[in-house]
């Protein structure tokens, strides 16, 4: 039997076979399976990998041993001898044994959907918090696949599928292997511990967040530093950053915001990675405001909004105001454009497009803003009046005898820090 670890120095790259297959339960999930094909693909590029060619086969279920037919397998084996292929990657979750008979009948590493994904958050995850998370999603991975593949696991000592902790840890028994999912649970406890500190710090503070979501290769990444002229990877590929990047944004008023940029979500998204990432998800929680970045040039648009707010509201985070950015309107046909929708809880907008992110500023300074309230205040308190600059914009002030009335338009954020102190001032106008 040939061996299949490819030597990544030596950038041999991989040549795979894409196989899909259709069940009963798939049709009955909504999902397109032609289209979670052509992401197959696009994965499979992002993560360095040759795509020869695709097999589909549908199926009222899949086969406990083989995952497809065990004809399909043979008709798999005979097009990838023919073109040369060292590796099939399956558009759905194998089990480890499933992962071991194909491997011995075709001669070929298998590979599945989740553990490309994971392979490409290890390639993409550069800070200290991305690559303990990442590491965590593939033990978790990992370790129930342990007695499917036995000796196996020795062949895939690198390359696709194998990044991270696979080069180091495939030789390891199930308590080594648990005992360091412990290790990075404690890890990632003191990074939500790290995160709620500063959480409370910015609500003591008064700092509004602002948080971009979005299906992978929306645009997040190119809106924050088209915005706030932030040094991030921009890249049209699937998972281009993976680490969340926060800036600070000034809108038209002179307020700043913070804007924070995570990661991309995808459909059939590993439910290890939802669990590893959860620190870095829930500042989405957090936020005062989601902007929900779309692509709107995307035929499968609709599809994207669904998954993205499935996420969202697995997370907690569906109460959220949220305003949808349907962006790259510039790639769109008069005919997408025509069905767009543009109103207060939805804009059109190319981030390349000075004019369009004048009225997104504009937008999230007027979401931001809350009611205006007049407050009579002693003008020998100028401590207090200073006050009024802090929860908002002042819009008017008139000297009314020995006292000043102000009327303010409250910010976010800072309006719930400092009203407290002027509650006794307030004048109600009703």
């Amino acid at each position: 039997m040939r061996s299949t670890t490819y030597d990544t120095a030596a950038e041999v790259r991989p040549k795979a076979v894409l196989v899909s297959l259709v069940t009963d339960e798939v049709k009955r999930s909504g999902i397109d399976p032609v289209y979670s094909l052509e992401e197959l693909m696009a994965l499979a590029e992002t993560a360095g990998v040759e795509v020869l060619s695709t097999v589909s086969q549908n199926r009222e279920t899949k086969d406990t041993k083989w995952f497809i037919g065990k004809g399909k397998v043979q008709e798999l084996k005979v097009v990838a001898d023919e073109l040369g292929a060292n590796t099939a990657i399956f558009d759905q979750e194998l089990s480890g044994a499933q992962v071991r008979n194909l491997e011995e009948e075709l001669d070929l590493k298998i590979i599945d959907r989740t553990q490309l994904i994971l392979d490409i958050f290890a390639q993409r995850a550069k800070t200290r918090e991305g690559i303990i998370q990442v590491e965590l999603a593939q033990l978790s991975y990992l370790l129930p696949r342990l007695a499917g593949q036995g000796g196996n696991l020795s062949r895939l000592g690198g390359g696709i599928g194998a990044r991270g902790p696979g080069e180091t840890k495939l030789e390891t028994d199930r308590r080594h292997i648990r005992g360091r999912i412990d290790e990075l649970r404690r890890q990632i406890g003191e990074v939500e511990r790290h995160r709620t500190l500063q959480r409370q710090r910015r609500k003591k503070s008064g700092t509004v967040q602002v948080a971009l979501v979005g299906y992978t290769n929306a645009g997040k990444s190119t809106l924050l530093r088209q915005l706030t002229d932030a040094d991030v990877y921009v890249e049209n590929q699937l998972f281009a950053t993976l680490d969340p990047t926060s800036r600070m944004l000034e809108l038209p008023g002179g307020r700043e915001v913070v804007l924070t940029d995570t990661v991309g979500f995808i459909q059939n998204l590993p439910h290890h990675l939802i669990a590893a990432f959860r620190a870095t998800l829930e500042e989405v929680n957090e936020a005062d405001l989601v902007l929900h970045v779309i692509d709107a040039s995307s035929d499968m648009l609709g599809d994207h909004i669904k998954v993205v707010d499935g996420i969202l509201e697995e997370l907690g985070s569906a109460g959220t105001s949220q305003i949808r950015i349907y962006n790259k309107k510039d790639l769109c046909t008069p005919e997408q454009l025509e069905l767009l929708p543009e109103d207060e809880h939805n804009l059109r907008l190319s981030a390349y497009n000075e004019s369009d992110l004048e009225r997104l500023l504009n937008r999230l300074q007027e979401e931001l803003t809350g009611g205006t309230v007049t407050y009579r205040i002693p003008a020998a308190r100028g401590d207090l009046s200073a006050q009024l600059y802090k929860i908002g914009e002042v819009v008017s002030q008139e000297f009314e005898e020995e006292d000043v009335v102000y009327e303010v338009r409250l910010h976010t954020g800072e309006a719930e820090k400092y009203t407290y102190l002027l509650e006794d001032y307030k004048v109600d106008r009703s």
